[in-house]
């Protein structure tokens, strides 16, 4: 895999439970869980020593950004010790809320959207070389960001006129263009901001904001592991398939519908393809051409072998897959509550069940060190608690967890 950087940043949900009348206004969360950071009265904009920076972002939401990466697995590991960071941070602001006469809980959650429609993003950025034509760039990407959820997406029940469904991504209903600039509203599969923060007349940053946050090791490993196959193959001008989708917009819509993985999306050129053929496409393609290279680095080929390996499930039966794709693993757990308790999909346990697969507190509510069952974060991505003391977010150096609480090779993350 050639050399790229490569960063994610992670919008996050935040909401406070009052036992009490005293309820605690959402700035004012926000500036506790900065606390132990800052110094600076109404400053909330760090960097962390591992690198990475955490701020308040437009909203009022806390976000994280990781430091800049070389591997989609170092980006792996910087993305959950974020997690960490935040749920330290989370249990330092719920303290102070108390010594100012706050009672309650305090929550913060990894997903996309809130209860009345608003979406907030999982931003992934890579290095992208500059003597590639914008044009051709997007029009050789959208075919794969159309696909791509079916093994990135994080799940999410929607509300609707017609009642409750379970989509595979939280961000697809949101996507409304193409192409566009913006972020917060008409959001598109392809962005078109560009900083690249280093010599522009070189490179470009690619920013994508079609993705889902994920709980899951493997889903984010793939996620931004694919990417970077499909953009080297991209710059060597390799991907010589014409996968142009008749509408993308609509098709990204009715992939996420579709937990079959079996409906078929319209081609430009009259044919018809599911998500999964379509992506088995450009991993044919990604075999191909890392076999005429000598095959690749390690990470690259462990990229390879999972992306094969999670089509080929997804294809016979995706819900084989409930140990590595985040919405699978949603959708099983909720199943099995629905079923047990005759509920519908519209149930609002349904949903609060939804909402906490996101929760970074790994105990339950009562502040013990031990995973709440069936919790999503631990199961995934094959990383275990170590079940040592959290660690200091502030200590030096770049081990902010326990060296065997992460994957230290892509042979880790199954």
């Amino acid at each position: 895999m050639q050399k790229r950087i490569f960063g994610l940043e992670n919008e996050f949900g935040i909401i406070f439970t009052a036992d009490g009348r005293e309820t605690l206004p959402g700035g004012r969360a926000v500036r506790y869980l900065f606390e132990r950071l800052i110094t600076r009265e109404g400053f909330l904009n760090v960097f962390l020593e591992n690198g990475a920076r955490l701020y308040q972002d437009t909203g009022c939401h806390p976000e994280y950004a990781t430091p800049e990466c070389t591997s989609p697995l170092d980006l792996v590991k910087y993305d959950k010790a974020g997690e960490r960071i935040l749920e330290i941070l989370l249990h330092s602001a719920e303290r102070r809320a108390r010594n100012e006469g706050f009672t309650g809980s305090m929550a913060i959650f990894k997903n996309n959207t809130d209860f009345v429609g608003n979406s907030y993003g999982c931003h992934e950025n890579y290095l992208v070389e500059r003597d590639v034509a914008f044009h051709h760039l997007a029009e050789r990407l959208i075919p794969f960001f159309v696909t791509r959820q079916v093994y990135s997406g994080s799940g999410k029940v929607f509300r609707g006129v017609h009642g409750a469904e379970f989509c595979i991504s939280q961000r697809a209903q949101h996507i409304c263009q193409k192409i566009s600039g913006a972020t917060t509203n008409n959001r598109s599969i392809i962005n078109t901001r560009d900083e690249p923060h280093a010599d522009k007349e070189k490179y470009r940053r690619l920013h994508v904001i079609v993705g889902d946050s994920n709980m899951s090791e493997v889903s984010t490993y793939l996620k931004v592991g694919t990417t970077a196959v499909v953009l080297e193959m991209i710059e060597d001008n390799y991907l010589y398939k014409d996968l142009t989708l008749r509408n993308p917009v609509q098709a990204i819509k009715d992939v996420s519908r579709d937990v079959t993985c079996r409906e078929k999306v319209a081609l430009e050129d009259g044919r018809k393809l599911t998500a999964v053929e379509v992506q088995k496409e450009y991993l044919e393609l990604a075999l191909k051409y890392y076999a005429e290279r000598g095959g690749g680095d390690e990470v690259t080929a462990d990229v390879l072998r999972k992306w094969e390996y999670v089509l080929g499930k997804l294809e016979e039966d995706p819900l084989e897959l409930d140990r590595e794709v985040d919405w699978v693993i949603k959708r099983k757990l909720l199943e099995a509550y629905r079923g047990k308790h005759g509920l519908r999909w519209d149930d609002h346990r349904i949903l609060m069940m939804d909402l906490q697969y996101h929760d970074h507190r790994r105990g339950d509510r009562r502040g013990d060190d031990h995973p709440a069952p069936g919790h999503p974060g631990q199961a995934p991505g094959g990383v275990r608690p170590a079940g040592q003391p959290a660690p200091d977010p502030l200590r030096p150096g770049l081990e902010l967890l326990p060296r065997r609480e992460l994957p230290q090779r892509p042979g880790d993350l199954r």
